[in-house]
C-alpha cells in the first residue's frame, strides 16, 4: 500500500478533461485519474481552502459524516478495472478509542473501520476536505503511474486554471453534455460514471 498526495490538478490538451494527479511519497511516480469538471472543481476548491457561500456537495458529506457521529479516517483506491478505478472510504466513529500504533491500512484496527464504496473523484475531495491520507494499492500504482515531469505539470495546471477562470456556467453546461457523448479513449484512467454535480442545474 503506497500513501498518496494530490499534486494537483491538470487538463488534458486533446479532450479538455481535467486530470487529478497522485503522486507517491518518492515523487517519481505519479497516477493521472480523469474526472470532471465539477469534481475538479471541488477537490481544487478543497486544496486551496477556498469558501463557498453555499456548501458544495463534499462540504455537505463531510458535515453529514460528522453529524452521524463518524469521521473519514483514509481514502484507498484498490482496483483499476477496464480503465476505472475503485475506491472506498474507511471510516470511524468518533467516539471509538483511536488506536495509535497498528492503524496501517490492512492492519487488525484498520478491518475494524467502516468501508463505503465510492468514486475516487469523491473519494479524494472529502479527503482533501476532512485532511484524510489517501492510499493506493502497490499493483494498482504499478500499472496506472507514469513518471513525473515537473514542468509539464505545472503547465497543464496553469492551463487548467486559466480554462476554469474562463469557464461561464453555461460553457460548463455545454462541456458536461458533450462528455455525456464522448467516451474516452482506452488508454485514459477514468474515475467513475460521470457525476453531474454542476453549480447551475439542480439535481435530478
Amino acid at each position: 500500500m503506497v500513501e498518496m498526495s494530490v499534486a494537483g490538478i491538470a487538463l488534458d490538451a486533446a479532450s479538455r478533461t481535467p486530470i487529478v494527479l497522485l503522486r507517491d511519497p518518492s515523487g517519481r511516480r505519479q497516477v493521472p485519474i480523469w474526472i470532471d469538471q465539477a469534481q475538479a472543481h471541488n477537490i481544487m476548491a478543497g486544496l486551496q481552502g477556498t469558501e463557498s457561500p453555499r456548501p458544495l456537495s463534499h462540504d455537505l458529506m463531510a458535515a453529514l459524516l460528522e453529524a452521524g457521529g463518524l469521521e473519514l479516517r483514509r481514502v484507498i483506491v484498490h482496483a483499476i478495472e477496464d480503465s476505472t478505478f475503485h475506491a472506498v472510504l474507511k471510516l470511524q466513529e468518533i467516539t471509538e478509542e483511536r488506536e495509535t500504533d497498528g492503524d496501517e491500512p490492512g492492519s487488525e484496527a484498520d478491518q475494524e473501520l467502516i468501508e463505503v464504496d465510492a468514486r475516487p473523484s469523491d473519494a479524494i475531495a472529502l479527503a482533501v476536505r476532512t485532511g484524510s491520507s489517501i492510499w493506493m494499492l502497490e499493483e494498482v500504482v504499478a500499472e496506472a503511474s507514469i513518471p513525473v515531469d515537473a514542468e509539464a505539470d505545472a503547465e497543464d495546471q496553469s492551463a487548467f486554471s486559466r480554462f476554469v477562470d474562463d469557464l461561464s456556467p453555461a460553457a460548463l453546461v455545454r462541456h458536461l453534455r458533450h462528455r455525456g457523448t464522448h467516451e474516452p479513449g482506452a488508454k485514459e484512467a477514468n474515475d467513475d460514471e460521470p457525476n453531474n454535480d454542476d453549480p447551475s442545474t439542480d439535481d435530478p
